[in-house]
C-alpha cells in the first residue's frame, strides 16, 4: 500500500546537476506527496521519471508565485500534502519558494525541510576561501552601477562574500569587481557544480579572469569574494 505523506509543506531540495545527490528522504517524499510545486514543470520532469514518479505537479515560479502561494496554503489548509521544488538546489534559496513558506508560517501550517544542495554552499567548502563567516548576495541586478554599488559596500567586510552570476554577465561581472576591489583581491568562481564540466578557479581576481575567459563562459556561476588581505598563502 503506498504511504501518504502528512498535510503540510515539504521545502525539497533537488540535485544541482548530479542526480545522484537526491537523497534517498527527497526521492521517498516526492513519491508520497499528493501534488509538486515546481519552479519548470518540464524540468521537473529529469528529476522525476527515473525514479518512476508521476504524481501532478504544479507551475510555481516567479511570475506567479504571489497567487500561487495563496492556492497552495489553501490546498494544504484542506489537507493535501504539497512539495516545492526548484530546477535545482534549494526552494527559497535566490530561487521560488519564499512566499509559498511565508504563507504556510503565517497560517500556521507545518512546513518540514528536505535539506538538498545549495550551490552557495557547495562551492564555498571547495574554494579555499575562508569559511567561518560569509555574506550570500545571491543575483545583483544586471547593471553595472549596481555591482559596483555592491562591492564598494562591501568592499571592507570582514568574512567571504558569495554572489551568483550567469553565463551572459559573468566577464562584466569580474571587470567591474577588479575595477572596484582591485586586481590582486583573493576570489574563486565554481562553474557548473557537480556537473560534467565543473570548474573552479581560486586565486587574485586579474589571475582567475584571465583563466576564466581563456575557458568556457557558459554554465552558471558562483563568485566568492574573500576579506581584504586575504590570500592561500596566508
Amino acid at each position: 500500500m503506498e504511504e501518504r505523506a502528512e498535510a503540510c509543506l515539504y521545502v525539497v531540495g533537488t540535485p544541482l546537476g548530479n542526480r545522484e545527490d537526491l537523497s534517498p528522504r527527497a526521492a521517498r517524499t516526492l513519491g508520497e506527496v499528493d501534488l509538486i510545486a515546481c519552479e519548470d514543470t518540464r524540468n521537473s520532469q529529469r528529476i522525476l521519471q527515473p525514479l518512476g514518479i508521476s504524481k501532478p505537479t504544479v507551475a510555481y515560479h516567479e511570475h506567479n508565485e504571489q497567487k500561487q502561494a495563496i492556492a497552495l496554503a489553501d490546498a494544504i489548509e484542506q489537507g493535501k500534502s504539497i512539495a516545492i521544488i526548484s530546477d535545482a538546489g534549494m526552494p527559497a534559496i535566490s530561487d521560488p519558494g519564499f512566499r509559498i513558506v511565508r504563507e504556510c508560517r503565517r497560517r500556521g501550517l507545518k512546513v518540514v525541510p528536505i535539506p538538498g544542495p545549495t550551490a552557495a554552499m557547495t562551492a564555498l567548502a571547495a574554494s579555499g576561501l575562508p569559511s567561518d563567516g560569509f555574506l550570500f548576495l545571491g543575483f545583483l541586478p544586471a547593471k553595472t552601477a549596481a555591482r559596483k554599488r555592491s562591492f564598494e559596500q562591501y568592499r571592507d567586510f570582514a568574512y567571504t562574500i558569495i554572489y551568483y552570476e550567469s553565463t551572459y554577465r559573468i566577464e562584466a561581472f569580474m571587470d567591474d569587481l577588479i575595477e572596484v576591489l582591485g586586481p590582486g583581491r583573493t576570489v574563486c568562481i565554481g562553474r557548473e557544480l557537480t556537473k560534467m564540466h565543473e570548474t573552479f578557479y581560486t586565486g587574485r581576481a586579474d589571475e582567475v579572469k584571465q583563466r576564466l575567459t581563456s575557458g568556457s563562459t557558459k554554465g552558471e556561476f558562483v563568485v566568492m569574494i574573500a576579506k581584504e588581505g586575504y590570500s592561500l598563502e596566508s
